[in-house]
């Protein structure tokens, strides 16, 4: 597991993060730093060395039964980070810009890495250690995870329950659609039964999904949600409270079309008040 490091109080919650799911599943960690060619003097290096010595110090003192491994990275920071999460089993960055008022997860560069990379990216906001703490602990809002029953999930599906197994928390996936035309009376309200039907319909569906995982993940509390409303704010709505969202982006063949991760990922990335991770699946 990587985690990119600079002198953000995000990117210190990173790295806590990071280093307490590393412990849980037994991977080593690697703390990285990216210094941009013209940026990459003596001085520079330097500062850069002491930043992960620092921060590698900390997670030490935490976590002595964990490996850890840092590395200056010569390169700008978006290819940087895009190639080390292609090396890793996941990539742990912080964001900036917390305010829940306005866009969750702001900077472009963290945009264009969950854009790219091959392996699945988990956004961290900076909170303070004894909240963190207290989201880490087995229990609070658990971990959700968005699936389209249309679309391609397995990928999705393996990610969220290894990471419920190891945190022990529970797992809601969460199954939205929007309601056909047909549901809606010609005033513009929504014909009860036909929407009760609907919502069975899907619920059925989404059991017969779980249950195949249910079996091989015995040991994890899961719950299947319905929802009948956009995906991206059903997610959103999801994620107040819990441990982890989880969000699929599907990986493109045409990657000079710019940074595009799809409407769910996109509401997630951008608003959801929990910590993200965006997993690429074809």
């Amino acid at each position: 597991m990587t985690v990119g490091v600079d002198h953000s109080s995000e990117s210190l919650a990173a790295s806590r993060w990071a280093a307490r799911e590393a412990v849980r599943r037994g991977y080593p960690l690697r703390l990285v730093h990216a210094l941009s060619e013209d940026k990459a003097g003596k001085s520079q290096r330097d500062s850069a060395r002491e930043l992960l010595a620092d921060a590698e110090g900390k997670l030490r003192r935490q976590y002595p039964e964990l490996s850890i491994t840092t590395e200056v990275l010569t390169e700008r920071a978006e290819d940087a980070l895009v190639k080390a999460a292609g090396e890793s089993r996941a990539l742990v960055i912080g964001s900036h810009g917390v305010d829940r008022l306005h866009s969750f997860f702001l900077g472009d560069t963290g945009l264009h890495i969950v854009a790219r990379a091959q392996r699945p990216v988990i956004l961290l906001r900076a909170v303070p250690e004894e909240t963190e703490a207290e989201e880490g602990a087995t229990g609070g809002g658990g971990i959700a995870v968005a699936v389209n029953l249309q679309g391609s999930y397995h990928g999705l599906l393996d990610f969220a329950f290894r990471s419920a197994q190891v945190s022990g928390h529970q797992l809601y996936v969460v199954h939205a659609r929007k309601l056909m035309a047909q549901a809606y009376a010609p005033t513009g309200s929504v014909v009860p039964h036909i929407a009760q039907e609907i919502a069975e319909e899907e619920k059925q569906k989404l059991a017969d999904v779980l249950k195949s995982w249910s079996q091989e993940y015995p040991d994890v509390h899961v719950t299947g949600r319905v929802r009948l409303e956009s995906p991206a704010r059903a997610i959103v709505r999801q994620a107040v409270g819990s441990n982890l969202l989880i969000v699929g982006r599907r990986r493109r063949d045409r990657p000079s079309l710019g940074p595009r991760i799809g409407p769910v990922a996109q509401a997630a990335v951008h608003h959801a008040a929990c910590p993200v991770a965006v997993v690429p699946h074809d």
